[in-house]
């Protein structure tokens, strides 16, 4: 499988994003392997928060929350999925599949090895990290939903939904920076902008980004959504608390909370979220009140 790298200068002097960069190497699925980027802070000791990031975004979505969880004495683990950040970025669409993405994140979490995890998940972060919640439960205990679903293609797609994915595979250039900002209500700065297409210096580096939408299960019959019902069968059974917290003005995901609240025992009685003024990535529009939501909710379950 043939791959790109982003040099590490395009990483230097990011806003806010002073963080040590580090890695594991997983297997590509294709005989060789794959370099995965990830952030590790706060205590080794203390409980671990994992922050799963979606499309087209990386861990410095995050930059912004880890400090909150730090300070509240956690550990952040904050990965890069293959195809963005820091992490190696196959060249061809064809590389990428859903259950590709679920075996290189789960072969990464076996090697850092963490457990008694506070997953927090949005957008495909989801997709990906429920996955790993329902093959691996054992390593978790808490679970908090934003902005995020697990489709298995039984429902028909949002029309807000259609329209991104016909975009995505349409616009060139395909400049993450602005559709990070287009899904925000505060809007970021330009160089939170640039900081969002740091990864991506030019096109030959985006087949991650640009096939993600596309990998969304749309039919009862596509190749994800058989492991997707599969996973929801295990999700239903798990008692671990579950919050949602969702944007109030993400319109793609609207409602999905209910979905959670509903078939996740665990999710009864606990604290969700609407935050008002937040669009889809929330992280940017609510990021220290979604982290501070977080930390009251593990303190609340413990």
């Amino acid at each position: 499988m043939d791959f790109l790298r982003t040099e590490d200068a395009r990483f230097e002097g990011l806003p806010d994003y002073d963080f040590a960069p580090h890695y594991v190497d997983v297997d590509d699925t294709d005989g060789g392997t794959l370099r995965v980027h990830y952030l590790d802070e706060g205590p080794r000791d203390g409980e671990v928060v994992l922050v799963m990031h979606g499309e087209p975004t990386w861990s410095y979505l995050y930059r912004n929350m880890i400090p909150v969880f730090t300070q509240a004495g956690h550990r952040v683990l904050a990965p890069d999925l293959v195809g963005f950040g820091r992490s190696d970025k196959p060249t061809q669409q064809s590389d990428y599949t859903y259950q590709r993405h679920v075996d290189w994140m789960s072969d990464w979490l076996r090697q850092v090895d963490a457990s008694g995890i506070t997953l927090l998940c949005q957008d495909w972060g989801g997709l990906i990290g429920l996955r790993l919640l329902a093959a691996m439960p054992d390593r978790f205990k808490r679970l908090v939903v934003a902005n995020t679903a697990l489709p298995t293609g039984d429902q028909p797609m949002s029309e807000a939904f259609k329209m991104w994915r016909e975009f995505s595979q349409t616009v060139d250039p395909f400049d993450s920076g602005r559709i990070v900002y287009g899904g925000t209500e505060s809007k970021l700065t330009e160089d939170e902008v640039a900081a969002y297409n740091a990864p991506f210096p030019d096109e030959s580096h985006k087949a991650g980004a640009r096939v993600f939408p596309m990998l969304v299960p749309d039919s009862p019959d596509d190749p994800a959504a058989g492991p997707n019902r599969a996973a929801w069968a295990v999700l239903q059974g798990l008692d671990l608390p579950v919050l949602t917290a969702f944007g109030a003005q993400d319109k793609v995901m609207a409602g999905v909370e209910k979905v959670f609240q509903r078939i996740m025992p665990g999710a009864e009685g606990q604290a969700h979220v609407i935050f008002d003024g937040a669009g889809h990535f929330l992280q940017e529009d609510v990021g220290p009140e979604l982290a501070r939501a977080a930390v009251a909710f593990m303190e609340a379950n413990p």
